[in-house]
């Protein structure tokens, strides 16, 4: 009869098994795909100012991106990739975009600050307010305000004295997003919205981003596009993955044939491993693209690594003479120190291409933490786990189980 650690070893196996089988289909399914595997399209803009004499700034580029991301968010297009590149360049990556054309049409629209009237009247636009005019400040009653600095003090004495008393609204393109009272007339080049003594300093540091981003002096004229076709990316992610397939099978039948015992549970680990990771991915709402494969396939290398140190460690103190539980506990612990020191340079390399990269380098860098640290505890922790129930179970105690043979062991 089967032990009671072979029944535990077997449950978990089949248990673990029962549910990738159950979830993997909808998982695959709910994958979000990058441009260079969904189809879409890429356009490279130069920024430059509207009015003449006026400088593109590293401020300025930056939250023109930044309200392109937000037009962009509106639209539904999910995981847009939208970078600054050089002094006054700005690159746009989309994926899963139908009307092209519409898109590039919503992207190229100037920014459009408006305060209006009740009627609807333009009173002020982006033009009549200094870049990056608009800050945050408190009233005497330590209240958040949004400060405005204006180009011409006449101009606002103007609208307020017309308007005294009633509201003027402020759009962003065409979405209201504040809408605040005219209590006096404004004389001089500063303005000021209050929020009430119900407004957060999160309220207040929103609505001055918007206004400065509506007033920025930048227009966007296309350099370059490039569209990507579905079934282009969808033949890149089946080749891709094929050939991922493909070479996972072997490496699990080399662990077998080598390894034999420890071969048989890296090969339960790594399998959990490819779920595992799938599983956070879509957790996490992560796009994948070609180099995130290619560092989801990287990482199964490293899982194999862990799990080749580990049995060689164990085999190695098999041949020293130490009985089999002894060698499983030596084994996984000197491996243990030397994966995670592997594992832990590989995580700060990987920091550091997430923070200084872009776009597909981030990519890559973030499935390459992910996969490392799901690494660990599957190929690590799970594998121990497993081995000890086998060993424990007294049936799998001959030293050619573990890849060693009887002549290789040298007595204490």
């Amino acid at each position: 009869m089967f032990g009671k650690r072979i029944i535990a070893f077997l449950a978990v196996v089949v248990v673990l098994f029962g549910v990738i089988a159950w979830t993997s289909p909808a998982m695959i399914k709910d994958v979000k795909l990058g441009l260079d595997l969904k189809g879409g399209f890429e356009v490279l803009y130069e920024a430059v100012p509207f009015e003449g004499g006026s400088e593109v700034t590293q401020d300025s580029l930056k939250k023109t991106a930044e309200s392109l991301k937000k037009r962009v968010d509106e639209s539904g297009v999910a995981e847009p990739e939208i970078t600054t590149e050089g002094s006054n360049r700005i690159r746009v990556r989309l994926a899963g975009v139908t009307d092209e054309d519409a898109m590039r049409e919503l992207l190229a629209k100037p920014i459009n600050l408006t305060f209006r009237a009740p009627d609807g009247t333009v009173e002020l636009d982006g033009t009549d307010f200094k870049e990056g005019g608009a800050g945050v400040a408190y009233d005497s009653l330590n209240h958040p305000i949004v400060t405005i600095e204006l180009k011409d003090a006449g101009k606002m004495e103007e609208v307020t004295t017309k308007l005294l008393g009633q509201t003027l609204a402020i759009y962003l393109d065409e979405e209201e997003i504040s809408a605040p009272n005219i209590t006096q007339v404004i004389t001089g080049k500063t303005a000021q919205i209050t929020l009430g003594s119900d407004g957060t300093i999160d309220e207040a540091k929103n609505l001055r981003d918007l206004i400065n981003m509506g007033s920025l002096p930048l227009k966007l004229n296309e350099k370059y596009t490039q569209s990507v076709g579905a079934k282009l990316g969808q033949k890149s992610l089946d080749d891709t993955v094929m050939a991922g397939v493909i070479g996972s099978l072997i490496v699990l039948v080399f662990m077998i044939v080598i390894f034999r015992i420890p071969g048989f549970v890296a090969s339960i680990t790594i399998i959990t491993y490819a779920w595992l990771l799938i599983l956070v991915m879509n957790l996490m709402n992560a796009t994948l693209t070609l180099p995130g494969i290619a560092a989801f396939v990287l990482g199964v290398g490293i899982a194999v690594d862990a799990n080749i140190i580990t049995a060689e460690r164990i085999k190695e103190e098999i041949r020293s003479g130490k009985s089999m539980l002894s060698s499983l506990k030596a084994g996984s612990k000197s491996s243990t120190r030397t994966i995670m020191d592997a594992n832990i340079t590989s995580i700060i390399a990987s920091v550091v291409l997430y923070y200084i990269g872009d776009g597909a380098i981030k990519g890559f860098a973030l499935t390459m933490i992910f996969s490392i640290l799901v690494s660990v505890l599957t190929n690590v922790f799970l594998a121990r786990f497993l081995m000890t129930l086998l060993v424990r179970s007294n049936r799998f105690l001959k030293p050619g189980f573990y890849g060693v043979k009887e002549a290789e062991i040298r007595e204490l």
